[in-house]
């Protein structure tokens, strides 16, 4: 007999340890002879990270898929893996090196360093699988790779060496996403975007060579007249004024009508005075400000472009770390005389940092009348994730990829229908990304990661080879090979058996993605030709989030079809956030962040995964209400107390079971849906409809196995028909035993624990059990079992809304019954009886006076009402009730209609609002139902 209760805390560890002992999710398992292969790699978690609400339902689905394809008795892997994650480990070792008070990274140096990195992951990274588990992750956990283990190396080495022999990787010097903390290039997703109040400075740049324009300062409507006047300046905005010292031009819009005389013509850059060309570039917004923009091609990304556009010089104003330097800057210096006033800004800003050289040189702007005005400015600022500050577009030498070339082939591949998105919806943001794709940098200023490839001979020629020796064999042939200073060196190093001093490598390492984007076949062994490679390449579906379409899933998609020329994976499947109750992104500092370790601590993991699962609908974020989650865990309850209810009542799990063998109605009909559930499940699951998938189980086992079936049993089981109860008993025993198999890719833990009880411990592991695949149906009896419980479902829905006693009783009378109903109402009387509280039934031909009436099918039943409650001071409840909810629904109508709640309104707020008025009208319209039921039985 199972326990009274289930627990989830002993039973979820019991039964882990018990699919770890066997291996139970080894590639493979439970594989049918010749089966074909489902591969899914896993989106690599951080060494450094702890389960969140993203990867758990993120692994949830995919361990839904999983578990559902490896029950089909396919042969199946789910690669796990983590990422080394370059930025985030890097950043956790040296703040424990800080707390411990021991050598900084610097002090220790790169190679001590990088082993301190390898010992910290050893004794501490990886936590996040054992929280996988716990969430009941069914992967091959004897495969687990990691992103600089040897084998993924080797790959990397390979990939970077073959693509710049390609001459798709290549240095270049371009502005990148810069972190003065932490002094490293830092791709997109790694940049937040964080609303400051700030300000716009409107600076006056006089014109050159005493040039004036006329400009308009006012119109009158009625004589359609500007009025003008005379200026001998442009005014720019800036929210940035410390970057105005690396101004190379100002731009103007071709059309702009007040500029056009002035493209070509130049003005004289404030506290430097560099002559700088105005320029007409469509960039400039002639509708936004005064419509003339300061460009400063090195310190912003628009103004990088408009630079090319117009071949104007990048002058780097800032260091590495985000100060001014003028002093020794040879790109600020040229073609400036440093004398007088020069000198002065140069000694007085030189070495100043940012924030601080901001306020210097606004007031050296007001100081000499070019200020125009602040105004208060609200703006979005971008700030590193990791390091904390405002990130700087900072121009430098960086290794790039080519990715516009390697993005034609893997734009096909989805226009043509070989890799599918789901929703389909995200094949345009696909799309628009990957035909307007920029140079991938993939070099970061790092320590930990994998060192670039590549060593710089004595003149900075470059030499990129998988490994230092045949570097230095290259090296040497191009020296020898060259006639002049360098060839002598490099002979003199070689005569003194000095060759180590010929080259230098490179000390970047590459981008975490770039190891990443190589996850779908360098973890199956690539570059080797592994038997696993064969198997599981191409790889069947990815889960993801739409975060890391860009940055993982499209260079997937290029490294994949470059290397293997073939897909990755033939579908996407594209899931959304996980919110809180309220819509709200959770983060720490709102202080709304769910813990799912916590949730399933305190509800366990199946009920969390139910939930997940559930919510889980196309295109539409998870809004997550712990409260939810245990009513999925009351879900998980119900079918223990039923699998209990039933073994007390006889039912044991019987190997020759026949469905097609059953005489009962109930049997049938419950056999019946078992097979529409069925149906519903596999063909949600195989749509990526995890919800509807979910939704079908759930009011499978609680509405039809738990509330109808096992509850319409008990006559049998406590009547006299013996052949009628061992028909039932091996009914429901079977019918629990394949709801236990459907549930199981969504519920592990419990189903597995029930598929023991029912099925014994010789039957093998729920996870490898068969697939479900009922067929019997029986449509009358399934119409008429369906037609009983609408019938007691509506009546019980009129004594609820008409707030009759539980232990009130009237008669039921049936009016227009034809010859099946009254044979039905015959057969079911006694369950009618008592589970829809009537005394009598009778069939009449006019519905009683004071009646509340339901149709079912094609007859009224009516439920006389004047002796069950009294009418009127029913109707005055209702009516009183109704009016608080109309006032409540016009009180949101009118919060809807202000044009100003809807714009400035936080978007979750808004549509909170809107979810409420939906739930507020049907709550309307019910209780508007209930007072014409009272109406007419009064």
């Amino acid at each position: 007999m199972l326990d009274k209760t289930y627990d989830a805390s002993a039973v979820e560890p019991k039964i882990a340890t018990r699919w770890a002992e066997v291996n139970a999710f080894a590639a493979g398992a439970g594989a049918k002879p010749g089966a074909e292969s489902f591969c899914i790699v896993i989106p690599p978690p951080n060494v450094t990270g702890s389960l969140h609400m993203g990867h758990a339902l993120n692994n949830t689905l995919q361990d839904i898929l999983v578990r559902y394809q490896r029950m089909q008795g396919l042969d199946v892997l789910w690669q796990p893996g983590m990422d080394h994650a370059g930025i985030a480990t890097q950043m956790v070792v040296e703040r424990q090196l800080a707390e411990r008070k021991e050598p900084s990274r610097h002090e220790m140096g790169r190679e001590a360093f990088v082993d301190r990195v390898w010992d910290w992951k050893d004794e501490s990274g990886g936590m996040i699988f054992n929280q996988l588990k716990r969430l009941g992750a069914s992967c091959d956990w004897s495969r687990e790779r990691f992103t600089m283990d040897e084998g993924l190396s080797q790959a990397v080495l390979e990939v970077f060496v073959s693509l710049y022999k390609d001459g798709l990787i290549y240095k270049d010097k371009r502005l990148v996403n810069w972190d003065p903390k932490l002094l490293t290039a830092i791709s997109d997703l790694e940049v937040e975007q964080i609303e400051i109040q700030g300000n716009l400075w409107h600076f006056r740049y006089p014109l050159a060579d005493g040039v004036t324009y006329e400009h308009p300062v006012s119109y009158d409507e009625d004589s359609e007249t500007h009025t003008y006047e005379t200026r001998d300046h442009i005014i720019v905005a800036t929210t940035r004024p410390e970057t105005m010292l690396g101004d190379t031009a100002v731009a103007v819009n071709p059309n702009d009508m007040r500029y056009k005389e002035l493209i070509g013509k130049h003005v004289v850059l404030p506290l430097t005075g560099r002559r700088i060309e105005i320029v007409g570039d469509d960039y400039a917004d002639e509708t936004a400000g005064s419509g003339a923009v300061k460009i400063t091609p090195a310190h912003d990304f628009n103004d990088f472009e408009v630079g090319k556009r117009h071949q104007l010089k990048a002058i780097n104003i800032l260091t590495a770390d985000a100060k001014i330097t003028l002093k020794d800057n040879e790109d600020f210096l040229d073609g400036l005389t440093v004398e007088g006033k020069l000198i002065e800004v140069i000694e007085e800003l030189d070495g100043m940092d940012r924030f601080a050289a901001r306020k210097k040189i606004v007031a050296k702007m007001e100081e000499i009348g070019l200020l125009d005005h602040i105004e208060p400015h609200t703006h979005m600022v971008p700030h590193g994730d990791r390091g904390g500050v405002p990130i700087e577009p900072f121009l430098t030498d960086q290794w790039y990829v080519n990715a516009a070339e390697m993005a034609k082939p893997a734009i096909e591949s989805v226009r043509e229908g070989r890799t599918n998105f789901v929703p389909k919806n995200w094949e345009k943001t696909y799309f628009d990304w990957m035909e307007n794709i920029q140079p991938w940098c993939i070099s970061r200023q790092l320590w930990w990661g994998h060192q670039i490839p590549a060593w710089y001979g004595p003149d900075g020629q470059v030499f990129v080879e998988k490994d230092e020796e045949t570097a230095l064999e290259a090296a040497i042939q191009h020296y020898i090979a060259h006639e002049g200073p360098w060839k002598a060196w490099v002979e003199e190093k070689l005569e003194n058996f000095q060759p180590g001093e010929i080259l230098t490598r490179d000390e970047d390492v590459l981008d975490t993605w770039f190891s990443s984007a190589l996850w779908p076949f360098s973890t199956l062994g690539w570059p080797e030709k592994t038997p696993e490679l064969k198997r599981y390449y191409q790889t069947d579906v990815l889960v993801t989030g739409f975060d890391i379409i860009f940055f993982w899933v499209a260079r997937m998609m290029m490294m994949g079809l470059h290397f293997m020329e073939e897909e990755p994976f033939h579908t996407v499947y594209v899931h959304a956030l996980v919110r809180d109750k309220d819509g709200a992104k959770m983060s720490k500092s709102k202080g709304n962040v769910i813990d799912p370790l916590e949730l399933i601590d305190e509800y366990g993991a199946d009920a969390l995964r139910f939930t997940l699962a559930i919510m889980a609908a196309q295109g539409r974020d998870v809004k997550l209400d712990p409260s939810r989650i245990a009513g999925y865990r009351n879900f998980g309850t119900k079918l223990w107390n039923a699998t209990r209810f039933a073994d007390m009542n006889g039912a044991v799990l019987d190997p020759d079971f026949d469905p097609s063998s059953v005489k009962l109605t109930i049997n049938r009909w419950i056999l019946t849906e078992l097979t529409r559930t069925s149906n519903e499940v596999k063909a949600a699951i195989k749509a990526y409809k995890f919800n509807e998938a979910s939704g079908a189980l759930y009011r499978f086992v609680w509405n039809q196995l738990c509330d109808w079936y096992l509850e319409l049993l008990k006559p049998v089981f406590n009547g006299d028909d013996e052949a009628g109860k061992a028909e039932s008993r091996a009914c429901a025993a079977h019918v629990l035993a394949e709801s236990v198999k459907l549930l199981h890719p969504f519920m592990p833990f419990m189903t597995e624990e029930l598929w023991e009880h029912l099925a014994g411990p010789d039957a093998g592991l729920a996870c490898h059990a068969e697939w479900p695949e009922p067929s019997f149906k029986d449509a009358a009896s399934a119409d008429e079992i369906n037609w009983l419980i609408d019938l007691v479902s509506g009546l019980r829905s009129v004594r609820a809304e008409m707030n009759v006693p539980p232990s009130a009783k009237a008669p039921l009378v049936i009016v227009g019954a034809n010859a099946t109903t009254g044979e039905r109402l015959v057969r079911h009387e006694p369950a009618i009886k008592q589970l829809a509280r009537v005394t009598d039934i009778v069939l009449e031909s006019a519905a009683p006076a004071g009646s509340a009436q339901i149709v079912v099918g094609e007859a009224t039943a009516c439920l006389p009402l004047g002796d069950l409650i009294d009418l009127s001071a029913e109707k005055a409840r209702l009516e009183k009730a109704l009016a608080k909810v109309t006032g409540e629904i016009a009180k949101i109508e009118g919060k809807l209609a202000n044009e100003k709640f809807v714009a400035n309104a936080k978007p979750e707020i808004v549509e909170a609002e809107r979810e409420k008025l939906v739930e507020l009208q049907g709550q309307r319209d019910k209780l508007a139902q209930a007072i014409q039921r009272v109406s007419q039985a009064d």
